[in-house]
């Protein structure tokens, strides 16, 4: 029976996505491959995912090489099944509802498809962060020494090999499996430059770039993708509105959470609460009465065909800095959720951004944006909102200040100074459709709930 060539698509692994990078391969042609081998690595603006094969066969041809831009849609390789039945039809390799380790259901082909978001890639330190599938942002030595995808530090992680020590032979620095090999075989000896002392590291940014020479360089598909939208975000009219916070009995409440927590630890993926998930449901409840900041504008090229799109569920989005950059996944139904189950989802969220494997169901669909970029440092902040909401808000760094309070001695009220835990707030909104009294007003009912945190038990139904 004739060997059939089946040409193997590559679908749509997230909304909107037109087109993937193609950052490794694991496989060349003429390579015996069986169902669930890995074929390649892809790199979208939103995730680093693997695409496995369906069927058992050889491969034929690929129809990109590493850093080719492939389309959705497109062949991204030939298998010869030795069967010619079936050869047809082309098959599409994309994502299914089940989870990486499940195999997707029987669909009358001869296999199946799955594509893996890669579980392995190394979380870097955040001031010296690692982009996986894409160029370097900054062309510093370490970053380019450290040029691998999460596939390849797999490789390196489980034969106990710093990725450092190897020279890449790949496109631009990048440090291929065959390197990894090469360097297991010649018994470990270091093939890259070696890193400067740690007491010279503030001027490895200079060392990598010789005095006097510009060095350009592309675009990751994350820096594209922000490009883009925050292109489109500035186009929009902003209002911006500030105020302070007091967390003194959000701290107590907190501690209190803790403290449960503690006595039964096994219950929770997460081992102490932060001040997020109760920010995060303050908004919401703040939501009920200002419906308007949870709504998104459609049609809102001309303003006699623009109108407000006001969506029932509040799914809070929440900035993160992974190691692929800037993602901001978002917690579904937060008004349905406790302050405990919303630490929940964002532990999950954390966890899986550390490991560049945030599923894309977690990046769709947002209605409210908050940012803590407050953790990293900054007090006063100006965040931008998206086209896809209308407004957003981030908190800067808690300090200890002093401040006038009115406390009771001796049986009266007097005005003392008294050191208290405080936050700032900035909000952004879209001022084509949002006033600024009502963003002062959201803004004045979710700091209520966050000053008086107690209240949620009130609200429980």
């Amino acid at each position: 029976m004739a060997n059939a060539k089946v040409p193997f698509l590559l679908a749509d692994i997230g909304e909107g996505i037109t087109e993937c990078e193609v950052i490794q391969w694991f496989v060349k042609t003429g390579d015996k491959v069986e169902e669930f081998d890995r074929l390649c690595e892809v790199q979208s603006d939103k995730a680093s995912v693997e695409i496995t094969s369906r069927f058992t066969g050889t491969i034929a041809s690929l129809k990109y090489k590493v850093g080719d831009m492939a389309k959705v849609g497109s062949p991204l390789v030939e298998i010869e099944t030795g069967d010619a039945a079936g050869a047809e039809e082309p098959v599409v390799a994309a994502p299914d509802a089940a989870s990486p380790s499940t195999p997707a259901p029987e669909d009358g082909l001869k296999g199946r498809s799955h594509v893996v978001q890669d579980m392995n890639a190394v979380a870097a330190m955040m001031d010296n962060p690692v982009v996986t599938g894409g160029k370097p942002e900054i062309p510093t030595a370490d970053h380019i020494l450290t040029f691998a995808t999460p596939a390849v530090r797999r490789v390196a992680k489980e034969n106990d090999v710093d990725i450092a020590n190897i020279k890449g032979s790949g496109k631009g620095g990048r440090v291929m499996k065959e390197d990894v090999m090469s360097y297991l075989a010649n018994g470990r000896q270091s093939t890259a430059t070696p890193k400067a002392p740690a007491a010279a590291a503030p001027t490895s940014a200079k060392a990598s770039i010789p005095r006097g020479e510009d060095k350009v360089v592309p675009l990751s598909m994350i820096q594209k993708a922000m490009f883009k939208q925050m292109t489109k975000s500035l186009s929009i009219p902003h209002f911006g509105f500030a105020d302070e916070i007091v967390l003194d009995n959000a701290t107590a409440f907190r501690s209190a959470l803790n403290a449960h927590i503690a006595k039964t630890p096994e219950k929770y993926n997460f081992k102490k609460v932060s001040y997020m998930p109760i920010f995060i449901k303050a908004l919401s409840i703040a939501l009920e009465d200002y419906p308007i900041l949870n709504a998104c504008v459609v049609d809102g090229e001309e303003a006699s065909s623009a109108k407000l799109k006001y969506r029932a569920s509040h799914n809070i989005g929440v900035a993160m800095d992974t190691p692929n950059g800037l993602l901001v996944p978002n917690i579904k139904n937060v008004q349905n959720l406790s302050v405990l189950e919303i630490a929940s989802e964002l532990a999950r969220l954390q966890e899986a951004g550390k490991r560049n494997a945030i599923p894309l169901a977690d990046l769709k669909d947002g209605t409210l944006s908050l940012s803590n970029v407050g953790m990293i440092g900054g007090t006063y902040l100006n965040p931008v909102v998206v086209t896809s909401e209308v407004a957003i808000a981030a908190v800067g760094k808690m300090q200890r200040l002093p401040r006038f309070k009115m406390v009771e001695e001796n049986g009266k009220m007097v005005e003392r100074v008294v050191a208290q835990s405080i936050v700032n707030i900035s909000w952004s909104a879209d001022h084509r459709v949002i006033d600024g009294a009502t963003v002062a007003r959201f803004s004045e009912a979710w700091k209520s709930v966050v000053e008086n945190p107690f209240l949620l038990g009130g609200m429980l139904r």
